[in-house]
C-alpha cells in the first residue's frame, strides 16, 4: 500500500522545480515508489568543492530536496511541511558522474516525519547518509 496522501508524478515535481536552487543544480525526482522517492544529481562543476569534489552541501542539498518533497506527499492535504533539521554524514568522495538519492520514512506522524536518504555514486556505492526531520503544520 502506497504511503503517499498527494499525487504527483515526476515530471510535475520537477517542473515545480524551475528557476530554483534545485533547478540550478539540475537534480531530478526519477521515481516515485510506493515507499520512496528517488532523484538524480549530476556531479559537475556547479556541485563541486574547489578541490574538484562533489561539495557536501550540494549532497545536503539534495537530501533535503527529496526528504522534503516526500514528507510533502506523504502529509495530509491542506497541511505544509519544512525542514527542521538535516544530518549529512559524508562517506565517500564523488569526482564525476551523477549521484542518487532514495529517500525512505523512519516516521510518519500527524505533525513530525523523519526521512533517511541515502545518495550512492554510479557505482552504487554510498557516498552520503542523512536524517531529515520535517514538521506538519496546518496553514497559517
Amino acid at each position: 500500500m502506497s504511503l503517499w496522501k498527494k499525487q504527483a508524478t515526476p515530471e510535475q515535481l520537477n517542473q515545480f522545480a524551475q528557476n530554483t536552487l534545485v533547478d540550478h543544480l539540475q537534480i531530478k525526482i526519477t521515481e516515485i515508489a510506493e515507499k520512496s522517492i528517488t532523484a538524480t544529481m549530476p556531479v559537475e562543476d556547479f556541485t563541486r568543492q574547489p578541490m574538484g569534489f562533489l561539495h557536501g552541501g550540494a549532497s545536503a542539498v539534495l537530501a533535503e530536496t527529496l526528504g522534503s518533497i516526500a514528507a510533502h506527499l506523504a502529509a495530509e492535504e491542506g497541511t505544509i511541511s519544512f525542514g527542521v533539521e538535516l544530518n549529512a554524514n559524508h562517506l565517500r568522495s564523488v569526482k564525476d558522474g551523477v549521484v542518487t538519492a532514495v529517500a525512505e520514512p523512519l516516521r510518519i506522524g500527524s505533525s513530525l516525519q523523519v526521512w533517511d536518504i541515502k545518495i550512492s555514486d554510479e557505482r552504487k556505492e554510498l557516498v552520503c547518509v542523512s536524517r531529515l526531520t520535517v514538521a506538519v503544520k496546518p496553514p497559517r
